[in-house]
C-alpha cells in the first residue's frame, strides 16, 4: 500500500473546503487550486469568469493507514449541499460545482457507491448532482489562497 495517496474534491469556495480537510487526522497536506477546465495555468480571475471550465478544488494528500478514502468521502458529503448545481451558498457559477475528481478505479468505484448511498438515504431531500470525474491536471491557486483561513484567523463556518 502506498505511503500517501491523493484525493481531489470540489464543494464550493475552496477556502472552506480546504479548512474542512486540513485538520482531519491522517491528512498530510492540502492545497487549493483549479481542475477540470480547458485553460492551462488559469488565474483566479480567469476561473471566476466561469469561462475556463475549472472548479475551485482541494487536493488532499493523505495517509491511507490513518484515514480511509471512504472517511474523506463522508467529510465531503458533510460540508456542502450536493444538490445545488453550480452553487454553494451565495457563490454561483460552474467553478463552485460539487465534484469528486478520482485518481484511480478504486476511488471512482467508492465515490460512485458513496453518491448512490447518499442519494438513496434521502438526507438532502433532492437528487444529488455531484459530478464524479477522472482527475485532470490540478493547477495550484495563487499563494494568497493557500491555507487562507489559517493565515487570516477565520474559522470555516462549516458544520461538521
Amino acid at each position: 500500500m502506498p505511503e500517501h495517496e491523493i484525493a481531489t474534491f470540489a464543494a464550493g469556495c475552496f477556502w472552506g473546503v480546504e479548512a474542512a480537510f486540513a485538520d482531519l487526522a491522517g491528512v498530510i497536506s492540502t492545497r487549493v487550486g483549479y481542475t477540470g477546465g480547458t485553460v492551462d495555468n488559469p488565474t483566479y480571475e480567469e476561473v471566476c469568469t466561469g469561462r475556463t471550465g475549472h472548479a475551485e478544488a482541494v487536493e488532499v494528500t493523505y495517509d491511507p493507514a490513518l484515514v480511509t478514502y471512504d472517511h474523506l468521502l463522508i467529510r465531503f458529503w458533510s460540508i456542502h449541499d450536493p444538490t445545488t448545481k453550480d452553487r454553494q451558498g451565495p457563490d454561483t457559477g460552474s467553478q463552485y460545482r460539487s465534484a469528486i475528481f478520482t485518481h484511480s478505479k478504486e476511488q471512482e468505484d467508492k465515490a460512485n457507491a458513496s453518491r448512490e448511498r447518499m442519494d438513496r438515504s434521502g438526507r438532502f431531500g433532492r437528487p444529488i448532482v455531484t459530478e464524479i470525474l477522472p482527475a485532470a491536471h490540478f493547477w495550484p491557486a495563487e499563494e494568497y489562497h493557500q491555507q487562507y483561513f489559517r493565515k487570516h484567523g477565520h474559522s470555516c463556518g462549516i458544520g461538521f
